[in-house]
């Protein structure tokens, strides 16, 4: 399990790291104005539909149900199953693309109503929109091979598939004279980018003998059961993202860079939570999955704690990290071209509150799957029904005193609520269970993370003067030796902590069994 939470993780850590470079390149090119705000409109409408059916709904719908027929029906059900749900998205997706082209401007009206009083902006989030998204269309597909894929246990080409999207971008803002704008140059990129991917998983399907040629659709008991779980798992899993997009809508009555804020604060805050969070709900949910249909419910619950424990311990310097230099990581990243000093800070404020929530978030993935396992995903939309209400009611509280970073505030406070409420449910009905292993790392990890932000706090100013002395590299440089301070202290008080409770720590005791031989 730990091969496979390293192998999503690092391929989701390229993806993420090869975002953040798409968004550099964005920055310098697009700045953070009007063409950059009509761009992330047409983008985010898409990408929130991929990033809640890949990283959450459609594996919590469909994984359980895949495992299931293939345990206890066999590998032709499960193939079969497949092969009829395919051939339902792809008629479903082109019936809502020709919609969707029949009424963008309601649909831009709807999800950026703050344009409305700028015609120009208007206009140039239809044609981009109108051009981004028929990539949903192939994202969904995608998402239907990958998480055939993740069912199987081969994780690798369903983690790698999003750097596609954003080399995609990259190369067409480099190439962006060729366009009106650049803004047009980048959407077609995401365009592209949306067969690429799919042609790259369909091929990853076959080596792996997994693809199948499109079925004639039948109504059967399986792809009912789906799709009516399928409703529940886009409300349990998604909360996260539905915050955001509420964000988007509401961003827009806020004027020129507002959108732009929340795209680039939301940039670093996703990167752990990519990494971690989403490779963790990732690999556990097929295991657990697994385990529950053997009968093995001491090996689920022993699968979330090693999950779970995992996950809090590589995000809490991250949690530390924006809570403590929010304004200097997103200056580091990006303030070059069109992209100022005042922008940065404006996207710090952001992330600092995004940062408050970012526990929450990585562990609900771990959470939902308590109940995604045994098939109950009414129980994580009911939950995740209470916090989105909370959320958006607290965003129309924060919005007017706090602005954007209202927003970000809300979300934050709705993740936790999310994360309180699963765990509640799930451990009063036996569906999860914490170990002494557990709870022990929990205090490790947050005694190290005080003392992360003590020398976050105390080395920043003697940092900061020494790498004044790099020009223009200042900021970059401040952050990476800020990083080795931190990673070293955090890391070795963590080791220490965890031999000193004689906490078994799995990747570090194969470390030391490879030395010793």
């Amino acid at each position: 399990m730990f091969k496979q939470f390293a192998s999503v993780g690092g391929l989701t850590l390229l993806s993420r790291l090869s975002g953040f470079a798409r968004d550099v390149v964005m920055a310098d090119v697009l700045g953070a104005g009007r063409l950059a705000d009509a761009f992330l409109v047409a983008l985010r409408i898409p990408n929130n539909f991929r990033q809640i059916f890949a990283e959450g709904a459609f594996n919590a719908a469909y994984v359980p149900a895949y495992t299931r027929l293939q345990v206890q029906k066999g590998p032709e059900a499960a193939r079969q199953f497949f092969a009829q749900l395919y051939s339902l998205l792809l008629m479903s997706q082109l019936i809502l693309l020709a919609i969707a082209w029949a009424f963008m401007p309601q649909i831009i009206s709807l999800i950026a109503p703050g344009y409305r009083s700028d015609p120009g902006k208007f206009a140039l989030a239809e044609t981009m929109t109108r051009i981004t998204f028929p990539y949903l269309t192939c994202i969904v597909l995608v998402t239907l091979h990958s998480a055939t894929l993740n069912a199987n246990r081969k994780f690798a080409a369903a983690a790698a598939v999003s750097i596609l999207l954003n080399l995609c971008i990259i190369g067409f803002l480099a190439v962006a004279y060729l366009f009106p704008n650049a803004g047009i140059a980048a959407s077609v990129g995401v365009l592209v980018a949306g067969f690429v991917q799919l042609a790259f998983i369909i091929l990853a399907a076959r080596r792996a003998g997994l693809s199948e040629s499109l079925a004639m659709p039948r109504w059967n008991a399986d792809i009912k059961h789906f799709f009516r779980v399928l409703g529940p798992a886009v409300i349990g899993s998604a909360g996260l993202q539905i915050a955001i997009f509420v964000d988007t809508i509401l961003a827009s009555t806020l004027g020129n860079g507002a959108q732009s804020s929340i795209n680039y604060a939301d940039r670093l805050y996703l990167l752990p939570i990519g990494v971690i969070g989403v490779a963790a709900g990732t690999v556990l949910l097929p295991e657990m999955s697994r385990r529950h249909s053997q009968g093995n419910v001491a090996g689920a619950h022993a699968a979330q704690n090693t999950t779970l424990t995992v996950t809090w311990a590589l995000t809490a310097p991250f949690f530390i990290a924006f809570l403590t230099i929010p304004d200097l990581l997103l200056n580091a990243a990006y303030v070059r071209g069109k992209f100022t000093i005042a922008d940065a800070m404006a996207a710090g404020q952001v992330l600092w509150a995004y940062g408050l929530g970012i526990m929450a978030v990585v562990s609900v993935r771990s959470a939902v799957a308590s109940f995604q396992a045994v098939g109950d995903l009414r129980t994580p939309m009911y939950a995740s029904l209470i916090a989105i209400g909370t959320n958006v009611a607290l965003k129309l509280v924060l919005i007017k005193p706090f602005g954007v970073a209202g927003l970000a505030l809300a979300t934050a406070a709705g993740a936790w609520i999310n994360l309180f409420l699963l765990i509640h449910l799930a451990r009063r009905r036996s569906l999860m269970r914490f170990d002494d292993a557990l709870l022990k790392t929990l205090a490790c990890t947050i005694n190290a993370a005080l003392w992360l932000a003590v020398i976050v706090r105390g080395a920043y100013e003697p940092i900061a003067r020494l790498a004044s002395h790099f020009g223009h590299f200042a900021a970059i440089s401040q952050v990476l030796l800020l990083a080795l301070a931190g990673g070293l202290v955090y890391g070795g008080l963590m080791i220490t902590q965890l031999r000193l409770l004689s906490v078994e720590v799995p990747v570090l005791d194969r470390f030391m069994r490879r030395r010793a031989r």
